[in-house]
């Protein structure tokens, strides 16, 4: 079975036969268990071309020490990998399937070879609190590599490590500012691998911070560089059904693709259709499990916060039964899509965008007098479409136009993020309110699309022969919510659209 856990470390280059260094006065901790030292082996797989470790993932098979097995360890934010961990096995080079499965995002296909072999014989100790607790475990390492490959070769290099166990990240601070007084510096490269095959790797990119001059083209690809790395640092926790991963994913897609849409000017429109084609069917998919989630859990708590006298019949077992086969379908469609050639030639394609980026003479314009026109045009649509909802005819013309309403608003918002960096607190303000017009136009689309169901399990219920009345109270909540949210979008679209939140636009 396999352990996943956080791990949140920083490295440090240290003099060859440096000693641990002594961190037992920093806040909180107490004291220190005896250094242990340990001496392990690991070989480390990769495809040919190492598109694991140009992602930030490392899988490895190590051997001795206190967690031998296999390891294999996803960025999921700064300093922070999540790291999961299977037994060594019998196979001795054979990668094991669950693990293959998570990386399919960056292999693609490809097989998975040793590239690098490594030994480190480490020096470990535990900082603990005063209750005996672990708060960090601080390691210093000499490690000999070995790159396989057309490159062989060896390295070696001495380096120390603070890992938090049970601590947080003012002891990691508190830590870094220890070791710095002490002469060590940050590790050039966080991952051992890394440094061990730094002559096939690029050198660690360093982006200027984005400013109202720098080139629109290059905001706008900072924008769908972090959004298409997002969407595959999700995709192993989507295929491990972690919580909230689908629905972070379809963000993750939907940004990449509204950003495809709204900036045409600077990235070529025509270029793009396709794949923005493909972003549109990804988030299809995703949105089938994602929207089975949402509407259960809403349902399911409906019904317990009811008064147990109005919940008649196996009402909860009903709504449970519904979305549990809904759910398995929808997931089963899901893993497949996430299998097939139609997704990886959807990541490769977004590749080449990121590499070859078919750019406009707009791009190299400046981002503040170039970009806010993306804004711009989306806000016109959310306003076109607020006043159209307003003439609706009450009923569905009216739940269909605020729910293109919300659509508009929503590209409007992500135009505004994706510019921010560089256009400044004005599109971040733009941003938040158009963020608020698309919570609350969202929060009544949920309620529309609630009764739709509401009544489904209703009329199956009564031709079951069970009584249908709970089901008629939950249809008759979302009404009500429904109507608060209708009659709260406009207050807030008014206040959205006040000058002072889009004068920076023209």
């Amino acid at each position: 079975m396999a352990v996943n856990a956080n791990e949140t470390e920083a490295k440090y280059e240290a003099p060859a036969g440096a000693p641990l260094p002594r961190l037992d006065g920093l806040r909180r901790v107490a004291g220190t268990s005896r250094p242990a030292g340990e001496q392990l082996e690991a070989e480390y797989y990769d495809t040919d071309d190492l598109r694991l470790i140009r992602a930030g993932v490392t899988l490895r098979r190590r051997r001795g020490g206190h967690d031998a097995g296999w390891h294999l360890k996803l960025p999921v934010g700064t300093d922070t990998r999540r790291e999961i961990r299977l037994p060594l096995g019998r196979a001795a080079r054979q990668v094991p399937g669950e693990l293959a499965e998570l990386v399919r995002v960056h292999t693609r296909g490809e097989p998975l070879r040793p590239v690098a072999r490594m030994t480190t014989n480490r020096q470990r100790l535990i900082l603990l609190d005063g209750a005996g607790e672990s708060l960090a475990e601080v390691a210093a390492d000499d490690v000999s590599a070995e790159a396989l490959g057309g490159t062989a070769g060896m390295s070696e290099w001495h380096e120390v490590e603070v890992e938090l166990t049970g601590g947080d990240r003012q002891l990691l601070k508190a830590a870094d500012e220890l070791l710095r007084r002490d002469g060590l510096r940050p590790a050039g490269r966080s991952a051992k691998l890394e440094r061990a095959l730094a002559a096939r790797l690029p050198e660690p990119a360093h982006q200027a911070p984005l400013t109202s001059s720098s080139p629109a083209g290059l905001v706008v690809l900072a924008y769908l560089r972090a959004h298409a790395g997002r969407l595959k640092s999700l995709d192993p926790m989507v295929r491990r059904d972690e919580p909230d991963a689908v629905h972070q994913m379809r963000v993750a897609t939907r940004r990449l693709r509204s950003t495809l849409r709204s900036f045409g000017h600077i990235i070529r429109r025509d270029h793009t259709q396709r794949l923005a084609g493909e972003l549109k069917w990804l988030g299809t998919v995703l949105g089938g499990a994602r929207d089975a989630e949402v509407l259960s859990g809403h349902l399911l708590e409906r019904l317990h916060d009811m008064p147990a006298e109005l919940v008649i019949g196996p009402a909860q077992a009903r709504v449970q039964g519904h979305f549990a086969a809904q759910h398995a379908d929808a997931r089963t469609v899901l893993l497949e899509a996430l299998d097939s050639e139609r997704y990886f030639s959807l990541l490769d394609e977004l590749d080449r965008l990121m590499a070859e980026p078919p750019l406009t003479p707009q791009a190299a314009g400046p981002a503040a007098g170039v970009l806010p026109a993306a804004a711009w045009r989306p806000y016109r649509q959310v306003r076109r479409r607020m006043r159209h909802a307003r003439r609706a005819r009450a009923g569905q013309p009216t739940d269909e136009a605020l729910h293109e309403a919300r659509k508009a608003a929503k590209r409007a918002r992500y135009a505004g993020e994706a510019m921010a960096p560089a256009v400044g607190k004005e599109a971040s303000r733009f941003a938040r309110q158009m963020k608020q017009v698309q919570s609350v136009l969202g929060d009544h689309q949920d309620a529309v699309i609630a009764r739709q169901v509401e009544r489904q399990l209703g009329i199956g219920a009564h031709l079951a022969g069970e009584n249908a009345f709970s089901y008629g109270l939950l249809y008759g909540q979302d009404a009500c919510d429904a109507e608060r949210l209708r009659a709260r979008a406009w207050p807030t679209w008014k206040r959205a659209s006040r000058p002072r939140f889009r004068s920076w636009m023209h």
